[in-house]
């Protein structure tokens, strides 16, 4: 990552958040003061809050159907299954 050289030989897609973090660390009194760049470094390496909405949206879509499935049961009707 350091080199900015990505994996297609143009610059990696997450290189101008490693230079603002890198900028950031080497100029600040307390790591802790580049805290919100390394979040976004970290995000664009591993998408980690982008798979966490990803679970959040899947998992209400999968309770609103079993939801409806077990009204569907409790009304009588055919139980649909998709």
């Amino acid at each position: 990552m350091a080199s900015g050289w990505g994996i297609t030989g143009n610059k990696g897609r997450c290189y101008d958040f490693w230079m603002d973090f890198s900028e950031c660390m080497s100029g600040c009194r307390e790591p802790k003061d580049c805290s919100l760049l390394r979040e976004d470094y970290l995000e664009c390496l591993h998408h980690a809050k982008e798979y966490q909405r990803r679970n959040r949206v899947y998992k209400e879509e999968q309770r609103q159907i079993r939801a409806a499935a077990q009204k569907a049961k409790g009304e009588g009707g055919d139980v649909v299954h998709l």
